[in-house]
């Protein structure tokens, strides 16, 4: 058998018990309660913890229903002895009352991606994880699976590489305007990649049209991907005043004299 200990609740399965708890006034709800039932079946088919769902024990409706009480009891207006769910639920706490909209958007879009089955089917993807294994992210892992993988869709890019071409439209970076073609002559031709200009949690699971899609370098498609001060995502737009705040500072700075 498992040890259902040593697996640690991931933020995807913590997003989607606390918007369950949100929904429910923040009271918990106890083990016999539908929607922990249907949580508890939904937690157990999610595709991050190998064969662990063999284990009746493993997120039983018991232990979900532990889990909102860990979630209510570290809200700040609990007026109890909070029980100890540890940093992780408390920093899914803080991110639902700081973000309470993107926070249900990103759960009801999680949800919308196990239903249609496509979540199940997408391998792990190289950089799905940043640094701080997206302990501050605000969509998890599985949706950031899902984007890179929406990406990383040979054909879509290349539809929108003719695009472009079709319409004379350069194919440079839209944020800091690198070009492959000029920077590394035949070798860079053509090349560029592709990224959402919004994350999965504002425009909702949907047919990707060539609108939606931004070219990037590989620099600054890292950049709108990495996890940092609460944000998991960043438009283009919003890293291109990034970039351009950043070289304002740097203009402002004094020089150093050797």
């Amino acid at each position: 058998m498992f040890g259902m200990a040593q697996i640690s609740w991931v933020r995807d399965e913590l997003l989607l018990a606390c918007a369950l708890v949100v929904q429910n006034d923040w009271h918990e709800l106890r083990q016999a309660d539908p929607r922990v039932q249907e949580l508890s079946d939904l937690l157990r088919s999610l595709p991050l913890h190998g064969d662990a769902a063999a284990d009746p024990r493993f997120r039983s409706p018991n232990s979900v229903s532990r889990k909102t009480t860990d979630i209510a009891t570290a809200h700040p207006g609990y007026a109890g002895e909070a029980t100890k769910g540890g940093r992780p639920t408390q920093q899914i706490v803080a991110d639902f009352l700081k973000h309470e909209t993107e926070m249900l958007a990103a759960a009801a879009a999680l949800r919308a991606g196990l239903a249609c089955g496509e979540l199940h089917y997408i391998p792990a993807q190289p950089d799905e994880i940043d640094e701080d294994d997206c302990v501050s992210a605000r969509e998890g892992r599985l949706l950031a699976r899902w984007a890179l993988h929406r990406e990383r869709d040979r054909g879509l890019r290349d539809r929108k590489i003719r695009q472009a071409r079709k319409l004379k439209q350069p194919l440079r970076c839209e944020v800091c305007s690198f070009d492959f073609g000029q920077a590394y002559g035949p070798l860079g031709a053509d090349y560029v990649e592709v990224h959402h200009r919004l994350p999965l949690h504002v425009s909702g699971p949907r047919e990707t049209r060539l609108e939606d899609l931004a070219f990037l370098c590989a620099n600054c498609h890292r950049m709108c991907h990495r996890s940092y001060a609460g944000e998991s995502w960043r438009t283009p737009d919003a890293l291109r005043q990034e970039l351009r705040t950043a070289a304002g500072h740097a203009a402002s700075s004094p020089s150093k004299s050797c």
